[in-house]
């Protein structure tokens, strides 16, 4: 399925290679878990923006991890499930919008990271100086982290991919499900060493921070945990929330990395990879917008307006 003509304009996906049965319990797993990403991470996005309450640097942190998981998952599900419905001869798309899908998902993917980074400050200051909390994370300090936290962010990948698109192709292939900066490098013909090297510090570099700055902000806090039994349950609720979506965050990635070393699995490599956006995405919500009971209140009161009022009430009094 490889063509020598150089730089196409087109390319092809390679996509899932399952038998029919299988194809179709894949593609509605995949469909039903984008609608609920869409909509659990939509009441959260709704509930922090609706209540004033919630405007406080943590909800509109959970707010902004949200933002990421929808679009994240926009910018790939839909095309994966269109192409499972396709021919392979007729998965296509542009090289530009190749480029654009796989520097929008390393930029969002890349973007938790930094998310999650933020939030640990954030937890830090809540529990080991919660008189100066106030003064610490105000709105304009909090706006600061998180840009600086992007700028970074599409600074590191934008020199990834960019190392990527000055290569010349030779290829028409996509491997994968998605275009990536790996799928993307792997249909040229010329020496990529410069970006298996950038590849892998900028890999190493995000994890090593990553990891780095959770072992001191939680280090910190278990000492102080430690030391005081007077500490607010809310905070270390939201800390062990935190905690939580990071791990599960990191786990995804992990397995993803992982698996790119068994080239014969490459099916189960494929489904992997799918599910690095879509586990943390659908678990994100429930971690952060149960244990709320302001974004549980919110939803109930979306609900309430769809349901038949008896249903509704069945259903607080069960909540309550």
């Amino acid at each position: 399925m490889e063509n020598h003509t150089l730089n196409s304009p087109m390319l092809l996906v390679e996509g899932f290679s399952l038998s029919s049965c299988l194809s179709l319990g894949v593609w509605a797993f995949i469909f039903l878990s984008f609608l609920f990403i869409m909509v659990a991470n939509g009441l959260v996005v709704s509930a922090v923006i609706a209540d004033r309450r919630l405007h406080q640097p943590m909800y509109l942190l959970f707010c902004n991890l949200a933002i990421n998981d929808i679009v994240a998952n926009t910018n790939i599900l839909p095309w994966v499930l269109l192409d499972m419905l396709r021919p392979p001869s007729e998965r296509v798309i542009t090289y530009p919008e190749c480029v654009y899908q796989a520097f929008t998902a390393h930029l969002l993917a890349t973007g938790v990271s930094a998310i999650l980074m933020v939030m640990a400050f954030d937890r830090y200051v809540a529990i080991c100086h919660p008189l100066r909390y106030s003064q610490i994370m105000t709105h304009r300090t909090l706006a600061r982290l998180i840009v600086s936290a992007w700028t970074v962010t599409l600074v590191l990948v934008s020199v990834l991919l960019g190392l990527t698109i000055r290569l010349s192709r030779c290829r028409l292939l996509v491997v994968g499900l998605y275009c990536s900066n790996a799928a993307l490098f792997g249909l040229s013909c010329e020496s990529v060493v410069v970006n298996n090297i950038y590849g892998l510090t900028f890999t190493v570099v995000l994890y090593v921070s990553s990891v780095g700055s959770m072992v001191l902000t939680y280090g910190s806090i278990t000492i102080v945990c430690l030391r005081s039994h007077t500490l607010n349950r809310k905070a270390l609720q939201t800390c062990s929330s935190h905690l939580l979506v990071y791990l599960l965050s990191l786990f995804s990635g992990l397995v993803t990395i992982i698996s790119t070393r068994f080239p014969q699995a490459r099916q189960e490599r494929h489904l992997a990879s799918l599910m690095y956006f879509i586990i943390p995405a659908s678990l994100n919500p429930l971690i952060y917008g149960l244990p709320s009971k302001e974004i549980r209140n919110f939803v109930f009161s979306v609900f309430s307006r769809a349901l038949p009022t008896q249903t509704y009430s069945l259903i607080t009094a069960l909540h309550f």
